[in-house]
Formats: structure tokens, C-alpha cells, sequence
């Protein structure tokens, strides 16, 4: 299946920054990236994103995209007039969004961070991570942790915004399914498995690159995913001292469905005193 069909689904095949059985993971597929996910609608999920935050009076100041990978996400919303801080703990990625901010000049600050022990200078007034970021916390412990990181480096009142892709879309949509693309840039090949027991996604990564002499190099990953439950993320939020606001059908205003394959979350900083 290709990735236009996949995106005609509403899958998108684009959270390739976060723990993997390497740190190198995507490595390779960093300089393709953009490439093979320019049918992703970053344009309107940065305008739903804006909206959010302006609903909440967040109009400005420091924002903390957290899972940035090559940085779309966060030149639009620096483009939108926020200050903002991008981490992600793969240096290709980084790489990539550096050029980006060269090519833009706006004054965005990167980081390369573990998602699960990332540090800033100070409190930042929201935090987003889109792209299932989040669903590479295979471990309860470790999503848990990664709340506990931002409820600390939130504003008093600050907001939580993320995005998760459902069990739905992993058990019905993705399966034991293959991905394939092929462009001149280069070609890869997704083979997807998924756990219904542990409800934990793999899917193995084939990238052909070609070189100046014609022939291809080929560079295997594999890559690990969580499905959560509303209720489950809502109890870790809470374990974490966030409030959670809502959950959306992602980037609607819809409830939650069975069927939906990506959810939207809102949680918020319940106004503790830092120190």
C-alpha cells in the first residue's frame, strides 16, 4: 500500500522520531522524510493547534513542541508568532530542522533531548507533541514519566496538547499490513505487525537510497508502538498532576468514536506553585 493511499485512509505514516531498538533509528530516512510526507496536512493541523491554544488565551510566548522530528510543526507555529523550542532525540531529524530554520531565519531553539528525560532553562506556556510521538512510550512507566516532565515545565495554568493514534487504527487499519513507496529520491518498504494482546505495534523499516554511482544502499529499522485508551491516558495525566480537559477525534471537534484512528488530547497544569 502506498502512502497516498494510506493518507486517502487517513493514516499517516510520519511519527519517525522516538525510541526504537536504536538510537539511530531513521537515521537514514531523515533526508527523505519531508519527501515522503508531503501529503501530511501540517498547514491545517497548525491552524487547529493555533486555535486551541487561543481558545485558552494562549496567544504567545514560549511553546515546547515536544517530538518536533524535522520541525514542520514548529516553523508554523513560529511562523504564527510563538516562541518556540523543539526536542527530539534523533540528530538527523535535528539536522533537517535546522536547515529549515537557516532557510526561514526564525529564532526557533532545538534540542536534543530524550523525550523521557528532557530539560529547558524555564517553564514554557504550552507544550504540543503531534505525529503519535507519544505512542512510542511503550511502557505505562514511561509515559507517565514524560507527564511528570511536562506538568513540571508548564506555566501555572499551562496547556498539554498531543495527539495518539488508536487501537482501531492499529488493529483494523494497519495490522499485518505492508507500506511501500517508491520516488526517485529513494524507496522503503513498511511491514507492520500488531500485538492484540500487548497491544504494542512493530513495524519493520526497509530504506533504498541511491547513491552517486547509481546503485542503492539498503538500511533496515524497526520501530515499536503503543495503543492507549482514553482512560488509561486520562488516569496517567492525572497521576502526573495534569488535569485532563477533553478528548477530540483528532483535529475536530468531534467526541471520540470507536472508529477513530487518531485521537486529540487537551490536559492542563492545575495552577500549582513552582518553585
Amino acid at each position: 500500500m502506498s502512502t497516498d493511499a494510506l493518507h486517502k485512509r487517513g493514516i499517516y505514516p510520519e511519527s519517525v522520531s522516538w525510541y526504537t531498538t536504536c538510537m539511530d533509528a531513521y537515521k537514514n530516512f531523515a533526508r527523505l522524510y519531508d519527501t515522503f510526507m508531503d501529503n501530511v496536512p501540517y498547514e491545517e493541523w497548525s491552524g487547529y493547534i493555533k486555535n486551541k491554544l487561543t481558545e485558552y488565551g494562549i496567544k504567545d510566548g514560549l511553546v515546547l513542541d515536544l517530538g518536533c522530528g524535522t520541525g514542520n510543526m514548529t516553523e508554523l507555529l513560529a511562523k504564527a508568532g510563538y516562541d518556540m523550542i523543539g526536542v527530539d532525540n534523533a540528530e538527523d531529524m535535528l539536522e533537517e530542522a535546522m536547515e529549515k530554520k537557516a532557510q526561514s531565519g526564525r529564532d526557533i531553539l532545538y534540542l536534543m533531548q530524550d523525550m523521557r528525560e528532557f530539560e529547558l532553562y524555564g517553564t514554557v506556556r504550552a507544550v504540543i507533541s503531534i505525529c503519535d510521538s507519544l505512542n512510542y512510550m511503550t511502557e505505562d512507566a514511561d509515559l507517565l514519566q514524560v507527564f511528570r516532565l511536562v506538568n513540571n515545565y508548564l506555566d501555572p495554568g499551562g496547556l498539554f496538547l498531543f495527539d495518539m493514534n488508536t487501537l482501531y487504527k492499529y488493529r483494523e487499519l494497519l495490522g499485518d499490513d505492508t507500506i511501500a513507496e517508491n520516488r526517485e529520491e529513494g524507496s522503503f518498504i513498511w511491514e507492520n505487525y500488531f500485538d492484540v494482546e500487548s497491544a504494542v505495534n512493530e513495524y519493520a523499516l526497509t530504506i533504498f537510497t541511491p547513491e552517486e554511482d547509481g546503485r542503492y544502499s539498503k538500511y533496515e529499522e524497526f520501530h515499536y508502538q503503543k495503543a492507549y485508551r482514553v482512560e488509561r491516558i486520562r488516569k496517567l495525566l492525572e497521576q502526573a498532576g495534569l488535569a485532563f480537559v477533553c478528548a477530540y477525534d483528532a483535529y475536530t471537534d468531534e467526541p471520540v468514536r470507536e472508529d477513530s484512528e487518531r485521537i486529540f488530547i487537551i490536559a492542563k497544569e492545575q495552577e500549582k506553585e513552582h518553585e
